[in-house]
């Protein structure tokens, strides 16, 4: 047996411990495992070994020299033995499972605003159109005092613990008091939680006349339906090139990239394959069935796109189907199979590797340092991958071709066809100095908040943009800057500044307007976003 089938071993038997041995928790791993055609007197054997760890467990519990907590030890013994693993197998306790099955599923039940926590105050940043907030009045800028009479002001404030509270079982109420501005009193809202979609798609426009543009956050259960949905209405006005964004998309449900890639491959394209130790050589194909198999297409990418992601545009990048832009991508090539527990906590097991059409897997190299896999985006920067295309270290070990005999290269990520460094042009301390206080994100907030009425007569961000320049709101946010103790930099260029002035314009429109309207104006002045339409072009 080699030492990592050992390490897997050790975690089948505390999962079996932890649940109360082969009878109670045998099910779930068994059917795994006799999917995957494993011999089943492998796992007899295992399972009878249980009772050891079941006997030790409850000689601890009844007879060990001091009181101990069982359960709380397991809790630490399990994330002990799943590093061991690889980077991406994990334990996850009950609330953190909810919170991610949640994000995948595409809904929660909850109020439905989206708050953040600003000088140890809850501030509604906005409500979800036709959600429980939006039926009982709550507005954008509102400030929450009180959650079911408990006060939630004042330091200590944390997310989670709001997002605890106002999260909850469909059907149930909760009761918030908030502080509007113009108000004297608090105001009381009883709110019915429900359902809240949580949208894959952030933004679906013409980018211009006969280019669509569509960005995609992650891919979950409802994001191949989001995705036809915006695609048809971006047919309807005058698509006929597409770009699809997967910056900052860390992946989601396999079968879901599968789905979507499929949409743009001809019949019998090989989309991935995947294969472990104890995992069946898989693969899969396009079905011939997709609805843009033709469409000229640019998916971006960069180095926080991974996983699924990554999937999509090796897809796409090994059948030269369409063109990646952007940077070298995270490098996550392994697949994870959920194993649920009764309490609501889950572990999520890596079962086996994923191939691109070429057959490379794109995994980055992992050893035994966890810190060293996860710091190594940094290590990328500080190498200065981010800003040169040279700097980029390929392994020559592992060079594949793609079907037009284009050369690629496994073992770390998905090189992009089109290389766009990061900007540093704009950088200067003064610069990094208000960002790093979050001024931006302060200034952007009272602004809006003071000015709500006015600021929705604009329905355009370039009407916006023009009333901001004509109330000189960069001066009164360096004014803001002075306060708060950042003093003007007289060497920050022009760059910089302008810089700064957009990224400001940028918040307050996310905290005025709608997030496609964000990103419809991020993208103006995005360097990669520039390149994606000259390719097409």
């Amino acid at each position: 047996m080699t030492f990592g089938m050992k390490k897997i071993y050790a975690i089948i038997l505390l999962i079996f411990a932890l649940i109360g041995g082969f009878i109670a928790g045998g099910y779930t791993i068994f059917r795994i495992w006799q999917r995957e055609n494993v011999k089943i007197e492998n796992f007899l054997r295992v399972s009878n070994r249980t009772n050891k760890v079941s006997t030790l467990l409850t000689a601890m519990e009844h007879s060990y020299v001091e009181e101990i907590d069982v359960d709380s030890l397991i809790e630490e013994v399990l994330p002990m033995i799943l590093d061991e693993l690889d980077p991406h197998s994990a334990y996850y306790p009950a609330e953190e499972a909810q919170e991610s099955n949640d994000e995948l599923h595409g809904s929660f039940s909850g109020i439905g605003i989206q708050f953040s926590v600003q000088e140890d105050t809850i501030r509604v940043n906005s409500v979800i159109r036709g959600g429980p907030s939006e039926k009982v009045g709550v507005l954008a800028g509102d400030r929450i005092i009180l959650i079911d009479d408990s006060l939630y002001a004042g330091q200590g404030i944390s997310s989670n613990d709001v997002v605890k509270n106002l999260k909850g079982p469909e059907g149930s109420e909760v009761t918030i008091s908030v502080m509007r501005t113009g108000e004297p009193e608090l105001i009381d809202f009883t709110i019915e939680r429900g359902p809240i979609p949580l949208k894959s798609v952030d933004a679906s426009y013409m980018i211009t006349s006969d280019i669509g543009y569509i960005l995609i956050n992650k891919f979950g259960e409802t994001t191949y339906t989001e995705m036809m949905n915006s695609l048809a209405n971006l047919k309807n006005s005058g698509m006929k090139k597409l770009i699809v964004d997967l910056r900052g998309n860390t992946g989601g449900y396999l079968g879901t990239a599968i789905q979507m890639v499929n949409e743009f491959l001809p019949k019998n394209d090989m989309i991935v394959y995947t294969e472990g130790a104890h995992s069946r050589y898989a693969e899969q194909r396009a079905n011939g069935h997709g609805r843009y198999q033709n469409i000229p297409l640019v998916v971006m990418i960069d180095e926080t796109s991974a996983s699924a992601s990554e999937i999509f545009a090796g897809a796409i990048q090994d059948n030269d189907r369409g063109t990646i832009v952007g940077r070298r991508s995270y490098g996550k090539g392994l697949v994870q199979e959920p194993i649920d527990f009764s309490d609501g906590s889950s572990i999520r097991l890596t079962i086996a590797r994923y191939y691109t059409p070429s057959g490379r897997c794109i995994q980055k190299p992992y050893g035994e340092d966890g810190e060293d896999y996860a710091m190594d985006i940094v290590k990328r920067y500080e190498h200065g991958e981010f800003f040169s295309a040279d700097s980029v270290k390929h392994n020559e070990n592992e060079v594949y071709k793609t079907k037009n005999g284009r050369t690629v290269y496994g073992g770390g990520g998905i090189m992009p066809d089109h290389f766009v460094p990061q900007d540093t042009i704009a950088y200067s301390e003064y610069y990094a100095s208000i960002v790093r206080k979050s001024i931006v994100n302060k200034f952007s907030f009272r602004y809006v908040d003071g000015r709500r009425t006015e600021l929705a007569k604009y329905d355009s961000t370039d009407k916006l943009a023009t009333y901001l320049d004509n109330n000189n709101v960069l001066a009164q946010l360096q004014q803001a800057a002075d306060k708060d103790g950042v003093k003007r930099d007289s060497s920050a260029t022009a760059e910089a500044i302008a810089q700064l002035k957009r990224l400001l314009y940028a918040t307050i429109i996310y905290d005025a307007m709608e997030m496609e309207d964000y990103v419809k104006y991020i993208n103006e002045d995005d360097s990669t976003v520039k390149k994606a339409i000259e390719v097409l072009e």
